[in-house]
Formats: structure tokens, C-alpha cells, sequence
């Protein structure tokens, strides 16, 4: 994972829309990167609700909140229309971005292993650089815990 203090890496991604969003676009505004596994999973959709039910206090903070996983911009459109979800989703199909952010990590589950999204959260501040790391995030309080931090 990305040290405090350091300079978030650069991405450049498709996004549910169809357009591409970059880190330069966000710059004068905190961000808040959230990766998580897969669209439409149970703790996937309750964080998206949580973080599209608190945007506008996001937006009072100056702060701009994005899902990052590795579905596709379709999954994440439709993930988006069937939730009414109000943050951007960013396709990250290749998988350089969760590498760069140290996402992409060995999980477990029912005694296998395998590679995967580790549900991770990252705040930027206005010039990119990492305020706060949420290294193994539980959904539940999560956002409010985020916006408490974006907005201090």
C-alpha cells in the first residue's frame, strides 16, 4: 500500500458513462478512493449506497468520492442504474491501478487462496498526495468514518 504523505500514482480510467476520468481532473478537491471487490455483492452495494446517501456532505467538503474495481464499465453501469448510485464507478479491468495502490493482494476464503481486490480506502488531499489509508475496511460506519476525516 502507498505511504502517508506520498504522491497518489496517476490513472487514467474508463468510468460508468462511458468516459475516462484522471487524477489531474480531481486536483484542487480532496478524493476518495474506494477499491472494492465486485458490483453487485452485498458489501459492495451497501458501501456504494453509503457513500451516494452522504455525497452532498462529501461535495460541502470539497471532497469528490470514487469506486475503483475491476468490473467493466457495462457491470458498473448497470450496477449504477440498479441502485441509483451518485458517485463515479472507474473500471479498472487491467488491474494497474489496484497494483499501483497495493489492492491487489492474496485473500482467503473457505481455506483457498487466491488473488483479489481487497477492500481498501484511500483519502487525497487537493494536491493528490494521501491523507488517510483505511488498509482492511468493514463496510458498516465506513463512510461516515471517511467524511468525518475529509471534513477535518
Amino acid at each position: 500500500m502507498l505511504d502517508i504523505g506520498t504522491l497518489a500514482p496517476d490513472f487514467t480510467l474508463p468510468r460508468d458513462g462511458g468516459t475516462d476520468l484522471s487524477r489531474a481532473d480531481l486536483i484542487g478537491r480532496k478524493v476518495v478512493l474506494y477499491f472494492y471487490p465486485k458490483d453487485n455483492t452485498p458489501g459492495c452495494t451497501t458501501e456504494a449506497l453509503d457513500f451516494t446517501a452522504m455525497k452532498a456532505q462529501f461535495e460541502a467538503a470539497n471532497t469528490v468520492v470514487i469506486g475503483i474495481s475491476k468490473d467493466s464499465v457495462k457491470k458498473h453501469d448497470n450496477f449504477c442504474k440498479k441502485h441509483d448510485l451518485g458517485i463515479p464507478l472507474l473500471s479498472d479491468e487491467n488491474g494497474t491501478m489496484c497494483e499501483d495502490y497495493g489492492v491487489w493482494q492474496e485473500k482467503s476464503m473457505y481455506g483457498k487462496t487466491f488473488m483479489g481486490i481487497v477492500r481498501a480506502t484511500y483519502l487525497l488531499d487537493e494536491a493528490g498526495k494521501v491523507l488517510r489509508i483505511w488498509p482492511k475496511v468493514k463496510v458498516k460506519g465506513h463512510a461516515a468514518e471517511v467524511l468525518e476525516a475529509a471534513q477535518s
